[in-house]
This record gives C-alpha cells, structure tokens and sequence, in this order.
C-alpha cells in the first residue's frame, strides 16, 4: 500500500503523547503486552464460538531483546491484523482533530489514553522508530509490515509472515537504553504483567551449572495467569490463600486473615485484601495493595478507591468498572469509586466483626496486630466507628480484654467522682508506671493498657464519645485526686511552711533538658510516698498530639515538659523534715521575717491609698516609695530562700527524696543517678 499519512490534524501528535506520558514511560510495556493479550482472547473466544476453524497451538506472548539491532519485540499468536484493520486500529487515532484535541486537555494531562486508544503509540516514548509484523488469523489475507519514525508518516506494504499474529519491534531510542537491560524488562514486566491471563515468556529459565548461570530450553514464564482473586472462595483453601500472599509479599510475615472481594452488581469488582500485622509505623504500612484492571497493573496507589485507613491492608482489588486516566496509572473520581469504595469499607468491618462473634479467643490473640488498623478506621471514618464499637477492645494491664459496653459495666459505680464523671484510668507504659498502677489497684480500680502508637488520639475521641466520661493516665496526679470522692484531706501548711517546703526541694531538683518541675502538696495516707511525680494530663496530651500531627499543634511539641514534684504532707518523713527546717532555720529567718512583714503591710497601705486614682494622680515620692518597698520585699524573700536553700544543700535526705520520685519514673540519668547511688550507700 506504500506510504500514508496517520489521521490526525497536526504534525505535534507524538510530542504530545511523550510530553504527557513521559513521567510514566515504563507503561509502554505494560501497554504492548496488554494488547497482545488482548489479540489472544479475541481468537480464543472466536474459537470457542467457532468462528475461528484453526489450531489454536502455543498462545504464549513473547518478549525478546536484542541488544546488537537495539531492539525490543513483543510477540503474540493472536487474532492479527489485516491491511484495513491497521489502517483502522493504528493509522486513525480516535479524536477529531489535535488542536481539539490539545485545547480541550491542556490543563489535564491525566486524561487522554483511556479515552483515545492511544495505548499502542507509547511506544513512541522510548522508540525511535516502530514495526508492525502481523498476519491475520482469517484466511486469504497476506501478511503486513508497518513502519513509522514517530512522525505522523507511516510506511506500510506486504510481507511474508510464518505465522499468525502480530510482532511489535521497538527500535529503542538512545535516551531509553536502559530498556535493552534484561534486568529492566524482568523488572517491568513482574510489575505490570504479573497476573495476566496469558502465558507471558521473557527468554528462557536459567540455573547455575559448572560455576554460572546457564540457559535452559523452558521458557521463563513471568507471570501467573490464575492468580487467586480470580477463582471461586469455594475453589480455594487456607494454603492456596497463603501462598498468594507470599507471592504478593514473599518478606512479608503471615497475614492474621483475609477477606475474599466477590461483587458483580451494581460494579464489577474482585479481590482478596489480607490484614497484615501491624504493631508499629502506620507509614511503613502503606501501599500494600495493588489495583489491577482485568487482571492489568494499574497502580499501588489506592487512596481514591479504598478510605486511607484501609491503605494498611494488603492485597489486591481487580475491577473493569473503575475509571482510570490516561495511562491507566490514577483513578478519576466518580461516583462508582464511591459506591466501590463503600461497599469495601463496610465488607472489611462486617468480616472483622464476624470474626469476632465466631472466635473471641482467637480475635482477642489478634488483637495487638489488629488494633491500630481499627483504631485508625475508627478515628477516620464515623460508619466504621459505628461499625467497630461492636468489636473494638480495651485491654487493661492484666492483658484481659473487654468491648466498650463491658469495661463500662466493669469499673462502673466504682470510678465515677464526686461530680459522676466516669473516670477510665491508663498506663502507657506498665513497667514504667508500676507504682502508680498499683497504687490505683490498692484503691480497687481498673488500669487500662495504651500504648499505642494512635491512643493518645483514641482517648480523645472516647471522651467525645462516653457520657461523661474522662480518660486520665494513672501518673498525672495521686490516686485519690485523679478519682476524688471527696474534700477531705486538704493540706493544713501555713504559708510560711509552704514558702520554705517550697524553696527546699526547687532548689534541690536537678536540672534537666526541656523540663520544667513544680511543687505541689498533697495530704496522702501516712503510707504514700513522701514523694513523686505526676504530669499533667492535658498538656502531655497536647504534647503526644502535636509529635504525631505537627502543623498547629506544633505549639505544644516547642514547649518544655512540665511535672509536677507531689509532697505528701501527711508522711512521717517530710513531718520530721519540716520540724528540721523550722528548727534549723528559725533564727536566721525570724528577723527577715520581721522585717517582710512590716514592708509587705506599708505596701498595702500604699496601694490602698492609690486606689481609683489615676497614674498621673500619683505623687512620684509615693511611686519611688513604692518601688523601693518592692525591692525590699524581694530582697527579704530572696534573703529567706537563701537560708532554706542552706538547710536543703546540707540535708542530703532533701535530695535523696528528689531521686527517689525522679527514680520511679525513670528520669534519673547520667550524673544525677550516679551521685544518688553514691548518696544512697553513704546513707546506709
């Protein structure tokens, strides 16, 4: 037939087909061995429907390289071409014209090749120039050769083929060399062609013989044309649903169970999607299933189709009915990948949850893999809360396991305070936070376990959930105040007492890194400890928010730790201490005392008299008079402290009752704990 010119309006056809696809290039593969796929369907089912009369013989589509000519030849023994039908198929592309074309898709580079059939002309992208062999499955047809550099004029003329079906050959460009690497091409084709349902060869196996790798006769057959989404849930056992698995993830560890995706109304859809074990690392996670149309590589990445939580499944899902783009590489929002999308939110959660009616024992053995992938669910999406709080558990710090309604029913009358609050006690770490678990054990109640790497945001939205109800971390304040039935034992120090126990233990407290400590004075039970250290519940959980979330909540992660160092009043040993102090200290401190006094009550009688006036009403011997008493009165204080601090610097109990707390919560490091063994020998 000579020379002609492939239909299109304008000369910039394969500049746009590169500049478009270009980030995705490696898909001309994918692309040719898909239609060659294609061909060979097409006669297989002409024969089944006895159109095609021939032997259907060896229908496997070969891949071939030949380093020395540059080239790549995809192979196929399917329905091949006429000389009308490659005129038909590949010298009019289907649009009206390119500068249509180009105006309308300027601004969306991600929408064309599904929509045009364009999937043959990637070749173009790493191709210098193209042939087309093909000879007809009909009979009295000749054989064809087609030829084309990229540029919209084509050579086309008879041949002479052996055999049915087509032979791509890509003359690669030298940009694309590296398509000429078997290495590559192995690559690519485990990940576009792994599950096509065609036999797909890449050259012939190898094994190691006499000290190297050498070829044998078996083709190597890359891909697994049967794969387990694609059979019958009654055809396949336990074994054949973990050997997919390894086949998706041979590193991977063994998946916890699957569920089997099998829907034909109102969307096509397939699939199997597997609950891998998932401790740690929501991040590490992610990507694990794959998306296939028709058995064709699409993407890993699913976030348009499957909710995010759902990315931390494995898998994969196969559907015909999911709109994809240009490349077939992204999803197009639609309303079918909402409806698909759905429909697998609510058959994960109703397996889950079948799961754990059928077998608590064995859900409950899961729960630790299980239990970030539903918090997350839970946290991201409220049909799947509503779905998972049927299923979803606390485990407390004696390892047993409870559904939201039990653990309520369990700690009950028993934890709720003085205003009715419900109060769900939690550690984050057991061994950690031993002493205060024990101390609300002594007390009767129930610690819950979170430690989690989304707790801190799950007690978040409980709160919100629960009736008046509020999750506190056992060290964020003693027991009794944490749960306070009561106002009895309040703390009977007199100001004096509190400025001097005060300035004692700051002034003995070692200095730590981003860390902030505060004196507080509880009246405890004689057999508390004399000291600890508790944190506030609020501004840890901001901090613990803002390490996972960043953006506005940055704010709290700038800011120092804060903890605040508990002085139980009612223990005997801080009794004796203060009775020390007072002693030790009471002559220095009596006339500093005098005198601050004296300042403090001229100074009252100063800002009583200033009262409802103006600044500028003010006599400025009255404000230098005042000025000067202020500094008296600092002066005086900073002079009462120095003596406290004195006394504080040679009772080594002081500092012995610091590291103790400090101890307890393992925040006694380096020097400080090395100078506290020291002490401690020499006090014994």
């Amino acid at each position: 037939m000579g020379k002609g010119n492939i239909g299109v309006t304008s000369d910039n056809i394969f500049p746009v087909i590169k500049k478009f696809l270009y980030s995705d290039h490696e898909i001309f593969l994918r692309e040719l061995v898909s239609n060659a796929v294609d061909a060979t369907q097409k006669l297989k089912t002409l024969a089944a429907v006895g159109e095609y009369k021939g032997e259907l013989g060896d229908l496997t589509v070969r891949v071939a390289i030949d380093k020395k000519k540059g080239t790549l030849t995809i192979s196929d023994r399917g329905i091949g071409m006429t000389a009308d039908e490659i005129d038909k198929y590949i010298n009019q592309i289907a649009f009206s014209g390119a500068e249509e074309f180009l105006e309308k898709y300027k601004n969306d580079a991600q929408a064309i090749i599904g929509h045009f059939g364009l999937g043959f002309y990637s070749s173009f992208m790493v191709s210098k120039q193209v042939e087309i062999f093909t000879q007809s499955h009909k009979e009295d047809t000749v054989a064809q050769h087609w030829a084309c550099d990229g540029s919209p004029e084509y050579n086309l003329e008879d041949t002479i083929k052996a055999d049915r079906g087509t032979d791509i050959v890509l003359h690669i460009d030298d940009e694309n060399k590296d398509f000429l690497e078997e290495s590559k091409i192995q690559e690519l084709l485990t990940k576009y062609c792994k599950f096509l349902p065609i036999e797909i060869a890449f050259g012939k196996k190898k094994e190691w013989k006499d000290g190297k790798n050498v070829e044998t006769d078996q083709d190597n057959i890359i891909n697994n044309t049967n794969p387990a989404w694609t059979r019958k849930p009654t055809d396949l056992t336990e074994e054949d649903y973990s050997n997919f698995y390894r086949e998706l993830n041979p590193m991977s560890e063994d998946p916890l169970f699957h569920i089997h995706l099998n829907v034909d109304y109102p969307f096509n859809l397939t699939g199997i999607l597997y609950f891998p074990k998932i401790k740690n690392n929501i991040d590490m996670q992610r990507n694990k299933i794959q998306l296939y149309c028709n058995q064709v590589y699409v993407t890993d990445h699913v976030e348009n189709i499957v909710p995010e939580y759902l990315t931390l499944l494995h898998g994969v899902i196969d559907s015909p009915d999911i709109p994809l783009n240009v490349s077939r590489s992204y999803l197009q929002s639609d309303g079918n990948v909402k409806k698909i999308s759905s429909h697998i939110t609510k058959k994960v959660a109703d397996r889950l949850n079948e799961i754990f009616k059928a077998d608590r024992t064995a859900f409950e053995e899961k729960w630790d893999n299980l239990k970030l992938f539903i918090q997350y669910g839970m946290l991201s999406d409220e049909k799947f809360y509503e779905r998972g709080e049927k299923f979803a558990l606390l485990k407390n710090v004696d390892g047993k396991y409870f559904t939201f309604e039990e653990y309520k029913t369990l700690v009950g009358e028993n934890q709720k305070d003085k205003n009715g609050d419900l109060i769900y006690l939690y550690a984050s770490n057991a061994d950690e936070q031993y002493s205060y678990i024990q101390h609300a054990k002594d007390k009767g109640y129930d610690v819950l376990i979170m430690d989690g790497q989304l707790d801190v945001h799950v007690v978040s939205q409980l709160e919100q959930k629960f009736e008046k109800t509020r999750f506190v971390r056992v060290d964020s304040d003693v027991i009794d105040k944490i749960i306070q039935k009561n106002d009895d034992n309040k703390v009977t120090l007199t100001n004096d007492q509190r400025d001097a126990l005060v300035t004692v233990f700051e002034s003995q407290i070692p200095t730590l890194d981003k860390t902030n400590f505060i004196v507080t004075f509880e009246q405890l039970s004689a057999t508390a400890n004399p000291v600890f250290v508790t944190q506030n519940e609020f501004m840890r959980r901001m901090k613990e928010m803002s390490a996972l979330q960043g953006g506005m909540m940055g704010f709290y992660g700038e800011m120092p730790d804060s903890y605040n160092l508990v002085v139980n009043t009612a223990h005997p040993v801080i009794e004796k201490l203060l009775t020390e102090e007072e002693t030790a200290c009471k002559t220095e401190v009596s006339p500093f005392a005098t005198e601050l006094t004296l300042a403090e009550e001229k100074k009252s009688t100063l800002k009583d008299n200033q009262k409802g006036k103006k600044d500028e009403e003010i006599p400025s011997e009255e404000k230098a008079q005042l000025e000067e008493l202020e500094k008296q009165i600092q002066d005086l204080t900073d002079k009462k402290k120095a003596v406290y601090k004195a006394f504080a610097g040679n009772n080594k109990q002081v500092r012995q009752l610091i590291d103790l707390a400090l101890l307890a919560n393992n925040m006694l490091k380096g020097e400080a704990l090395a100078n506290f063994v020291k002490r401690s020998v020499d006090l014994l």
